[in-house]
C-alpha cells in the first residue's frame, strides 16, 4: 500500500485520514449542503466510503479523500482534499477540495490546503501541469484557483448534470513553471514537507 505523507503548512496540515476521521468525512461527503450546491450528489454507504478512502492511495483515478485538512493550532479537522488522474490517456491530474466546516470558510484555509496539495504534486511527480474543474456558478471555487495562480483554460458546456439541469464546467490549470513563480511571488505558501 502506498504511504500518504503529512504535509505541513503555516496554519494547516494535510494528513492521511485516520479511522476516527471517517464518520466526519462521510458526513460531509454525503451532506447535500456541502457537496451538492455545485456538484452531483449521491449517498454512498459508510462501508463503501471507508473502502474507497482506504483504497485511494493505490488508485490514481479515485475521487475519495486522500488527505484531511487539519488546523495545526487545535488539530481540528475542517475538510478534505484529493487528486485524481482525470483522463485515461493524457497526463492530467486534477485536484479537488472541500471545507466541510462551514464556519472555517473564507479564512484562507482552502487556499492553503490546495496550495499544499499542488506543491506536493509538483515536488513528488513529473507532472508538467496540475488542473482543476468547477461549476462555472461556483464563484468561491474559481476565485480560490485564480488566487493560487491557476488559469482558466476553457469551459465545457453542459458537462455536469445536477439539480435538474445541465451546468457548464470551467477547466483550470497551472503549469510547473507558473507554480514556482506563484509560490515565490504573489502566493507565498510554505513548501510541502513530510512531517
Amino acid at each position: 500500500m502506498t504511504e500518504v505523507p503529512t504535509l505541513q503548512g503555516f496554519e494547516l496540515r494535510l494528513r492521511p485520514p485516520r479511522p476516527a476521521d471517517l464518520m466526519t468525512l462521510f458526513g460531509w461527503y454525503n451532506d447535500p449542503e456541502t457537496i451538492a450546491p455545485f456538484d452531483r450528489f449521491a449517498i454512498d454507504s459508510y462501508d463503501d466510503f471507508v473502502r474507497s478512502v482506504e483504497g485511494a492511495p493505490d488508485d490514481p483515478r479515485s475521487l475519495a479523500p486522500r488527505f484531511v485538512v487539519e488546523r495545526t493550532s487545535d488539530h481540528r479537522v475542517i475538510g478534505f482534499v484529493g487528486h485524481y488522474q482525470a483522463h485515461p490517456v493524457l497526463e492530467l491530474t486534477d485536484v479537488w477540495y472541500v471545507l466541510g466546516e462551514r464556519s472555517e470558510r473564507h479564512k484562507g484555509y482552502g487556499r492553503e490546503a490546495v496550495g499544499l496539495l499542488v506543491d506536493y504534486l509538483f515536488h513528488t511527480t513529473g507532472l508538467a501541469r496540475v488542473g482543476a474543474t468547477c461549476d462555472t456558478d461556483n464563484i468561491p471555487s474559481f476565485k480560490l484557483l485564480e488566487r493560487l495562480g491557476f488559469r482558466r483554460e476553457g469551459t465545457l458546456k453542459a458537462a455536469l448534470f445536477h439539480h435538474g439541469r445541465w451546468h457548464d464546467v470551467a477547466i483550470y490549470g497551472v503549469m510547473r513553471a507558473e507554480w514556482a513563480t506563484a509560490v515565490r511571488n504573489a502566493n507565498p505558501i510554505r513548501v510541502a514537507s513530510a512531517a
